[in-house]
């Protein structure tokens, strides 16, 4: 026992997998003691010695000595006791020890180890609340291990037993086990399920063994739980399906009745009596207590284990045998109706979740739409929609076994979806449940699925309620423009051509025309039927704000295009199909051939005669660039999507007023010969960004996407001049300045037709005042006064009993006024002073608003500058945004915080990590740059604005080096060094040169005579110490640079 007892311990650890290590070794060990033990003849027990114990007797009564070894007798007893150990994982490890140990032994019998277990667990009338659940653990443990180890069942004899007769197992030891089970059960309630899945395992243990008493145990099982016992509970009718199962050839109903009116549960005849066990009630139909029915004890959130024997006979799946019973109706009697009625409680629902979670996980596509039931749908949505609803966790992870489902079972995505949004549940399910449900699930569908799935909501278009209500159509009609606008803008949905252009057509269709006869054989799907009612005019602004917004998104989406050449690669690409053609050239194909078709359609907004020949001319230019074929290929690709853009926004926004058609053709002649433009000073690539910098100021979401996809298709051609127009936008504005050029803008364009029918006498008047005008100068706007001001004094004066002067007014009348007190006058001030403070006020939001929209459109401005560095990071360009990047962010307060990070974002990411240099730079322009940023470094005061100077300062450098202009790099870091070292308010540090001469050693190397000098010279201690401190810095990085290259320690 010297190797065995240290063993012992290690059975009670927390970890799963010490416990089993602690198994394994003990087992092993005592294997090897019953194998080197010789069975000795059993000792005359009434000679034994006064001096031996009344424990060892005892001990010895039991009969284990005589057969087994004294270290794997001792371990039964020890194992056993350990039981009722209330130490954390004690009983866990102790129970798995005994069963492995009975199961490698066959020297013991079911009734020793009964008689142990029975023993130690004894009850006493001075045992504590805890004490007594011990050992009636101990008692349930311990019976478990018999069963489980396989003894209650053994056959063959004691391999080492004095007579060949003794067996292991008997039908009374049996027996006195079931007995035992049923008193453990009876005892408390909240046992019962532990105690009758035991009696479980043993029915199993049972059928599967060659016992010869095999019949005699059913009967007496049977006897003892359905003739014996009475009460039905939820562990009664988890092991009468057992049975029935396994002896389907006997007569059930005598067993059964009561409650149940035949032998076949799930006969609808009985699925109310089912019910109301499965569900822990205790009362009959008339609100009775019932004798028959167990009471349920404490509630537990463990699903029972009933649940998994009834889903085995209902839904046995694909290899398993057929159904004993109809699914659905039991599922809609015993879960829907009971678990999730409305006056179910919580603890019931939270155990229907758990059904259905459970059921789930064995359904196929025929009955997966069984599970989603009124009742249940409801629960769901409403403990879905609001985190503090008591059953929102279990709600939740209802969410994730579907999703998880769906993940499994793909093709069952587009049947759950049905389920979901159909009439149990809601269309609206993932707003009203504030989840991502439905968005995952079609996620998870493939193209045929996603097809269907779009036919199931086309369906819904023309489908009308039975009494014409037009808000639930209306309210329909909505849901799906947002479903089909969804479809586009999920990322994760494989896009193919087919039903992308058919959502796109039919967005095209109820957006801009109206329908007038349906085309059975018209290419578009959606002409093939004619709405009933018709669109609204809010649905149809709608259609047009959701295509343009699906445009958008399929702008931002890089697919593959494969080439229809052989040899030639597939290239990634933005905003086209599968074939390489524009999303928006498809669309606008689609209103054409519609335009076409006025037998079928009619426009809802006819173009006249000069949109009709621009429109003709664009299209020209069109086919013009798209046979441009050299390098100027992806710039007319560029042109072209700007101009397709424009003409469909032109088509969506027409109705509106809001059409630029200045911007259109301009944007049109920009990309036909130099020589045409009216304007020869300015670049067509500059007429081309002026362009786009103007939707980015003021247009759309989806102009402004599009103005970024074709700023990166037209990036390869920019010019000086170019940069300089996109820099110019950056440059810094006064507020009152941004009001009021949106005020002269606002009032041009209302004075656009006063202005035009003006006289000429009129010009003759103006013209003779210019004089008096150009005196006084500006001060004669403020004599005007605002019509809003005036209308504010006159009520305050009005409200005070004074009328205000007007031009009828006669001087008698001055004469009769009744003169003010001084609280009159002070009520007067306060209304005057209130009128001017919100003018004041008004003005002042109207600043901040101006600014905020100025902010907003220098970041869309940064965008372009970011995607031209992304692209063109080999172009010399670069270097000219550098400077207007570094005075963006020293200017900017902090109302434009985000201008200014997004500004610095670009420096680190795309300048200071940059892999690629301008290889073509102008030396001189690149010196002015660099000694700039040197220049700016001495004098900031931020610390993290000064890494930033460091890293462009690194990439100018790099540059520089390049280009065979080491030596102004050198003097530049020379001259920084002596500022830092001799300059007591310089602002530089160490780092600043820590990082160059880690990044380009053979420079650095040339200043090490500049850092022993200056050592000398510096203005402080601390200033000398971090002098020492890069030279000691510079020396190993020069080392491991002198292993590259040997040449560097000569310079």
């Amino acid at each position: 026992m010297t190797t065995t007892l240290p063993l012992f311990w290690h059975l009670s650890e927390a970890s799963k997998k010490e416990r089993l290590d602690a198994s394994v070794k003990l087992i092993g060990a005592l294997e090897q003691f019953q194998a080197q033990f010789v069975p000795q003849p059993a000792p005359d027990t009434s000679g034994s010695d006064d001096e031996q114990g009344d424990e060892e007797g005892v001990l010895k009564s039991d009969g284990l000595d005589i057969l087994n070894a004294q270290d794997v007798s001792y371990s039964i007893r020890r194992l056993v006791r350990g039981l009722a150990s209330p130490r954390e994982s004690s009983r866990l490890g102790f129970a798995v020890a005994l069963t492995e140990l009975l199961s490698r032994i066959n020297t013991v019998t079911c009734v020793q180890i009964l008689n142990i277990v029975m023993d130690s667990s004894k009850f006493q009338g001075s045992m504590t609340g805890q004490e007594e659940r011990d050992v009636l653990f101990a008692r349930l443990f311990g019976i478990m291990s018999i069963v489980q180890s396989g003894l209650l069942v053994r056959t063959g004899p004691l391999s080492t037993s004095a007579s060949s007769a003794t067996l292991p197992s008997t039908l009374s030891s049996y027996e006195e086990v079931l007995s035992q089970l049923l008193i453990l059960g009876e005892k408390k309630s909240w046992l019962r399920e532990s105690a009758w899945f035991t009696i479980k395992l043993a029915i199993d243990a049972i059928e599967e063994s060659e016992v010869p008493w095999k019949n005699e145990a059913i009967e007496s099982t049977l006897k003892q739980l359905f003739i014996d016992n009475k009460i039905w509970s939820p562990e009664k009718v988890a092991l009468a399906l057992k049975l029935q199962d396994l002896f389907s050839h006997r007569n059930w109903n005598d067993f059964f009745s009561p409650p149940f009116k035949n032998s076949d549960l799930f006969s609808p005849a009985n699925l109310q009596a089912l019910s109301k066990i499965l569900k822990g009630s205790t009362t009959d139909e008339d609100g009775q207590k019932d004798p028959t029915k167990a009471p349920s004890g404490s509630w537990k959130p463990e699903l029972h284990f009933v649940w998994d024997i009834i889903f085995d006979q209902l839904l046995p799946g694909p290899n398993g045998e057929p159904s004993r019973g109809s699914f659905q109706e039991f599922y809609r009697v015993v879960v829907d109706e009971s678990l999730f009625s409305s006056t179910s409680s919580p603890q019931r629902k939270y155990w229907g979740f758990q059904v259905f979670q459970k059921a789930l996980k064995r359904v196929n596509e025929d009955s997966m739409p069984m599970l989603f039931t009124k009742n249940f749908m409801r629960s769901w949505i409403n403990h879905l929609s609001k985190q503090d609803r008591y059953l929102h966790k279990i709600a939740l992870q209802t969410v994730k076994e579907v999703q998880a489902f769906v993940q499994d079972k793909p093709q069952l995505g587009f049947a759950l979806i049905l389920q979901l949004t159909g009439v149990n549940g809601n269309q609206q399910f993932d707003k009203f449940t504030k989840t991502k449900t439905v968005e995952s699930v079609l996620a998870s569908l493939d193209a045929q699925g996603i097809k269907n799935y779009i036919d199931y909501i086309l369906t819904q278009t023309d489908e009308s309620d039975g009494d014409l209500n037009i808000a639930a159509t209306n309210a329909r009609r909505t849901w799906i423009i947002d479903q089909l606008g969804a479809l586009i803008q999920n990322g994760r949905l494989p896009k193919e051509d087919e039903w992308v252009q058919s959502i796109l057509d039919w967005l095209a269709l109820h957006g801009l025309f109206v329908v007038k006869k349906k085309s059975s054989k018209s290419p578009i799907q959606a002409l093939r039927s004619i709405p009933k009612p018709a669109f609204s005019e809010e649905h149809r602004q709608q259609c047009r704000s959701k295509l343009l917004t699906s445009l958008s998104n399929l702008n931002a989406q890089t697919i593959v295009v494969k080439s229809g050449k052989l040899g030639e690669k597939a290239t990634k690409a933005s905003a086209v199909a599968s074939d390489g053609k524009f999303w928006v050239a498809k669309v606008l194909e689609t209103i054409q051939r519609l335009e076409n078709d006025s037998k079928h359609v009619s426009s809802l907004a006819e173009a006249d005669e000069d949109e009709q020949q621009l429109y003709v001319r664009a299209r020209e230019v069109i086919e013009t660039l798209r046979m441009v074929n050299d390098g100027r290929q992806e710039a007319a690709k560029g042109a072209e999507l700007l101009l397709l853009a424009i003409a469909l926004q032109h088509h969506c926004l027409a109705e509106q007023g809001d059409l630029d058609l200045e911007s259109f053709e301009k944007a049109k002649k920009a990309t036909e010969d130099p020589a045409e433009l009216e304007d020869a000073a300015f670049e067509p690539i500059d007429v081309l960004v002026d362009t786009i910098i103007g939707y980015l100021e003021k247009s759309t979401a989806y102009m402004r996407s599009v103005s970024n996809q074709v700023f990166a298709l037209i990036s390869g051609s920019v010019k000086g001049t170019t940069i300089d127009l996109i820099v110019m936008q950056l440059e810094r504005r006064d507020p009152a300045m941004l009001a009021k050029d949106q005020d002269e803008e606002m009032d041009n364009e209302d004075e656009d037709g006063g202005a035009s029918a003006a006289v000429d006498s009129d010009q003759e008047s103006s013209s003779g005042e210019s004089d008096v005008d150009a005196g006084t100068g500006n001060d004669s706007n403020y004599e005007e006064v605002d019509a809003q001001i005036r209308a504010n004094v006159e009520e305050a004066l009005r409200i005070n009993g004074i009328e205000p002067p007007t031009g009828d007014t006669d001087d008698d009348d001055d004469d009769d006024e009744e003169l003010m007190d001084d609280d009159q006058m002070m009520a007067i001030d306060e209304k005057l002073a209130e009128v001017f403070r919100s003018t004041a006020g008004g003005r002042k939001t109207k600043d901040v608003d101006a600014q905020r929209e100025a902010t907003h459109f220098k970041n869309r401005v940064l965008d372009l500058v970011d995607i031209f560095i992304k692209k063109q990071s080999s172009n010399p360009l670069i270097l000219r945004l550098i400077s207007p990047l570094m005075e963006l962010i020293a200017g900017t307060g902090q109302d434009e915080r985000q201008l200014s990070d997004k500004a610095k974002g670009i420096l680190r990411t795309r300048i200071g990590k940059a892999k690629e240099t301008p290889s073509q730079a102008d030396s001189e322009e690149v010196r002015v740059i660099a000694g700039n940023l040197h220049t700016r470094a001495r004098k900031t005061a931020s610390s993290d604005f000064l890494g930033i100077l460091s890293q462009s300062s690194l990439y100018v450098s790099k540059i520089l080096i390049n280009l065979e202009d080491e030596n102004s790099v050198i003097d530049m870091y020379r001259e920084s060094l002596i500022d830092f070292v001799t300059r007591k308010n310089s602002h530089l540090n160490a780092t600043y040169f820590n990082e160059f001469f880690q990044r380009f050693p053979a420079q650095g190397w040339t200043l090490r005579t500049d850092l022993l000098d200056l050592a000398s010279k510096a203005v402080n201690a601390y200033r000398q110490s971090q002098v020492l401190q890069l030279l000691q810095r510079l020396v190993p990085v020069m080392v491991r640079s002198l292993i590259c290259s040997p040449s560097i320690c000569l310079k």
